[in-house]
């Protein structure tokens, strides 16, 4: 312990002694900084050595990270620097009942920044907190991914507006009690991204931004153990660049994957971090986390060294950047998912399971996997929140572990198949009008698209398909941590077929669940009468139901069991034994929870979001599709 005592002193004082020769030539410290610095520094010290300690300069490439640091903290703005002073007083901000989430793309909700700016007045009526804008900044048509291969992490796409804008847009947002999140992609650049242009025109220095190789003999040696991604899109890992040499590419050939083994990329992307923390972003969603660290002889997926990089970046926000939260984008194994939910990592996450697994509890009628999900793997640490949610940009794909099914009677492959049946209305019944992404009909494989009106059967039956919708969001409004909704399917927006004539869309059925904004829609939001008030009414009473129950703050849950696989329970305890009773009924038919399920609660309960008393040593009854939030106290 010594040892690692004076490695620290040592660290610190030629740290100190680089930011004391920066000051003679203009850098502006405060006591804010040196006060973070004096607390982060260890962390920082420890977890930087451990990537990069091999390297004869490690200790000059940390003192000069930390000098940009300080740059970038002397170089952010007066209103940020006390959101961080607020924030770091009430670090549990991001856990209030209150907070509400709201997604979209700029370009197809709003066309541009100064139309999402315009919007600000209905997202305020909504009651949003949280507005995620998709991808915004540069990257290359027709190969653009969706925006998620970046050529610039300092440029707005120009169709969009500008960084500017995008700064005003984020005061203002902030102005109105809207923290702004975006998308930072830091696995992999886009090929036209400036350090990919140097490294294919054979800049050395640049060239070990990427994984770059001149023969086919390290990508075969990594492809033995590495999965692929996307092999319809190309074999393997590695694609050759038009001088013969091979780059690694995860996803697409335009995506080359950054080398996080050279402390000079952690110190470029930090850097990139830092700017879009001073531009106003108070969230970052970490893209593609499992993928950032490689190792030959691994899958090079989840590796440890990854959770160390996370790690590393919020140490380095810490100083410089201190409000700004990291959300973890990892579709991977439930335990998987689970490991990058930290305090000192990601402080939120996406909550994939829960959200396949209610599309999942829709389609059986069954809630056992969810229920399983919510009992097993919900609660999380303290200081962290799950972002939940029923439908996202992406395709669904069912992430349930295949030994939680198998203690249930439940084969994987088998019920994926079924499922994907399901959802693309290849099997008799079904209500839902999906449409297969990467189908595979000889295996039956396929992950669906589709808005959640569609998927829900808006096409089939809208009365229905209401109560589907209704129901579905139930789940994430009461299970804890934020949640997030897909803009325009709070007026149950349906699946938009044209995007097969859009150039660059038509390969991809995502953009079926991509719609630009549902105008028609959106006017028929207060005639409860339409399906799109009925859903718009349903949501903004589970929304300002929410704000007023503090049973529903941070992500505590405890298991209620009904002994019924129609309807799923959970409570949420609050203070001085107060608990919020949620009662979900998946079935198509009406189902009755005996009084002996309510033994341990007083006779008398409240619906919160009808207001009606209940008696539960009656016990209760479930309309099909309906729930109940019931505030009920300990017999």
């Amino acid at each position: 312990m010594q040892g690692s005592v004076n490695e620290d002193e040592e660290a610190r004082r030629s740290v100190l002694a680089t930011l004391a020769r920066e000051r003679d030539l203009g850098l502006h410290t405060d006591p804010d900084f040196d006060r973070r610095l004096e607390e982060h520094f260890p962390t920082l010290r420890s977890l930087f050595h451990s990537l990069y300690g091999a390297r004869q300069d490690w200790l000059e490439q940390l003192s000069a990270l930390v000098v940009q640091s300080a740059r970038s903290w002397q170089e952010r703005s007066p209103e940020l620097k006390a959101l961080d002073a607020e924030r770091e007083e009430t670090p549990e901000w991001f856990q209030s009942n209150g907070m509400l989430g709201g997604v979209c793309y700029v370009d197809r909700y709003a066309e541009s920044l100064e139309g999402v700016r315009s919007r600000i007045p209905y997202f305020k009526e909504l009651g949003l907190t949280y507005l995620h804008l998709m991808p915004l900044f540069l990257a290359p048509e027709p190969h653009s991914d969706g925006g998620y291969a970046v050529s610039s992490y300092r440029e707005v796409n120009p169709k969009l507006g500008t960084m500017d804008q995008l700064r005003d847009l984020a005061a203002e947002l902030r102005a109105n009690g809207i923290s702004l999140v975006v998308d930072f992609i830091f696995n992999h650049t886009s090929d036209e991204h400036g350090w990919a242009r140097k490294a294919a025109a054979g800049d050395p220095e640049y060239s070990d931004y990427y994984w770059i190789f001149p023969d086919r003999t390290m990508p075969d040696a990594f492809e033995a153990d590495v999965r692929e991604i996307f092999p319809e899109n190309h074999a393997g890992s590695f694609i050759q660049m038009d001088d013969g040499r091979w780059v690694w590419a995860t996803f697409h050939t335009y995506q080359w994957d950054l080398n996080y083994s050279k402390p000079e990329v952690f110190r470029a992307m930090a850097a990139e971090m830092l700017f879009l923390a001073n531009q106003g972003v108070d969230i970052l969603r970490m893209d593609a986390v499992a993928f950032i660290w490689k190792q030959l002889g691994t899958p090079c997926e989840n590796l440890p060294q990854a959770h160390t990089l996370l790690r590393a970046f919020n140490a380095v926000c810490r100083l410089a950047a201190p409000s700004l939260l990291f959300k973890s984008e990892a579709i991977v194994h439930p335990d998987e998912v689970a490991l990058y939910i930290d305090p000192a990592e990601c402080q939120l996450s996406y909550n994939p399971l829960q959200m396949a697994l209610i599309w999942e509890s829709l389609a059986t009628r069954d809630v056992s996997l969810l229920s399983q999900a919510l009992e097993r793997r919900h609660n999380i640490p303290d200081g962290t929140a799950w972002v939940n949610y029923v439908r996202s940009h992406d395709d669904i794909g069912w992430t349930f572990a295949d030994e939680d099914a198998a203690e249930l009677g439940i084969n994987g492959f088998d019920h994926r198949r079924f499922l994907n049946s399901f959802y693309v209305n290849r099997f008799p019944g079904s209500f839902a009008r999906g449409v297969p992404f990467q189908d595979n009909p000889k295996t039956g494989d396929c992950r669906i698209s589709g808005t959640t009106a569609s998927l829900c059967g808006m096409e089939v039956d809208p009365a229905e398909a209401v109560e589907r919708i209704l129901l579905a969001h139930s789940v994430p409004f009461s299970t804890g941590g934020i949640p997030l909704l897909y803009l325009g399917d709070e007026v149950g927006q349906v699946n938009d077929y044209s995007y097969a004539s859009e150039p660059g869309h038509e390969a991809d059925s995502r953009w079926v669940h991509r719609p630009h904004f549902p105008a028609e829609q959106y006017a028929r939001r207060d005639d409860p009468t339409t399906p799109e008030g009925a859903v718009y009414a349903g949501l903004k009473r589970m929304i300002e139901v929410r704000a007023g129950t503090p049973e529903l703050a941070g992500t505590e849950m405890v298991d209620f069991r009904t002994n019924n696989r129609s309807v799923l329970a959970y409570q949420r305890p609050g203070e001085e034994e107060s608990i919020v009773l949620a009662l979900a009924n998946f079935g198509d038919s009406a189902q009755t929870l005996p009084a002996e399920n309510f033994a341990g609660f007083a006779a008398a309960a409240v619906d919160l979001l009808s207001e009606a008393t209940l008696q539960l040593d009656d016990g209760v009854t479930l309309l099909p599709r309906q729930y109940l939030w019931l505030r009920v106290t300990p017999a």
